[in-house]
């Protein structure tokens, strides 16, 4: 069972975190997806409501996207959709249904760096950065390379690269995790692949245009093995390749 003892809604950013960080218990609330499953008494929840971190601002190079975005407004965005190949809805459109991406955030989502994570492998093909109260604006691959600590994701940032850009992943059955995920995106002299659920998390992997060669780690949980992966590995890159030449032609 959760157990909330005290609830804050903080009017400012720096006064969320000094409430984050006042006891090492205390948490950030966001679409509570999987929080509320877990059997915890947590000191003080911070609900970050009051901020304006539900936006989406489109901006002339990039769209700043406020952490408490939910899943559903990003995947519905026209404009965001349009200048990135619509990587991010076809990443989400199958994460278990509308009334969950209704509550799920974009902020919580990158800030959980689940190893399963659609969100963060659908990002991370794209030039994207993260701005966290700790270390300010960084990118999303290096935010998603840092140790744990108490912080605030505050804005996800995607630029308007307008590059040809795809995303897909293999599961078991309608909505459940995805035994692995992979997005492409082809740049002018090479591709920019990744790979999650492998089940670690999502990794970059560069490769020239001419020489496609994938040395994808892969391990083996309950969804599947090692070797069943290594095998999809070869697949979505093919399905991956067929997709953004597709958008090139």
């Amino acid at each position: 069972m959760l157990r909330i003892m005290n609830y804050a809604t903080p009017e400012s950013l720096d006064e969320a975190y000094a409430l984050l960080t006042k006891n090492k218990k205390n948490m950030i609330l966001g679409g509570m997806i999987w929080l509320k499953m877990e059997d915890i008494q947590i000191p003080t929840a911070i609900d970050l409501s009051k901020l304006g971190l539900d936006q989406i601002e489109e901006e002339d190079a990039e769209f700043k996207i406020g952490a408490m975005v939910t899943l559903r407004q990003l995947e519905t965005h026209e404009s965001f959709n349009k200048a990135t190949c619509h990587v991010f809805r076809d990443a989400v459109k199958d994460i278990v249904g509308v009334q969950l991406r209704n509550l799920a955030t974009v902020g919580g989502s990158v800030y959980s760096r689940f190893s399963f994570s659609d969100v963060i492998c659908s990002l991370l093909c794209l030039e994207c950065d993260v701005q966290t109260h700790a270390h300010g604006r960084i990118s999303l691959e290096e935010f998603i390379s840092l140790p744990y600590e108490k912080d605030i994701v505050e804005y996800i940032y995607v630029k308007k690269t307008n590059l040809p850009s795809a995303f897909v992943s293999v599961r078991k059955s309608a909505t459940d995790l995805s035994v692995l995920n992979a997005s492409c995106t082809k740049y002018a002299d090479h591709y920019r692949f990744c790979f999650g659920a492998r089940p670690a998390i999502a990794k970059v992997y560069n490769c020239d245009l001419d020489h496609i060669d994938l040395d994808v780690y892969c391990a083996d949980n309950m969804r599947g093995s090692k070797e069943y992966r290594e095998k999809l590995v070869e697949g979505l890159t093919q399905k991956l390749l067929r997709k953004v030449e597709s958008y090139v032609g």
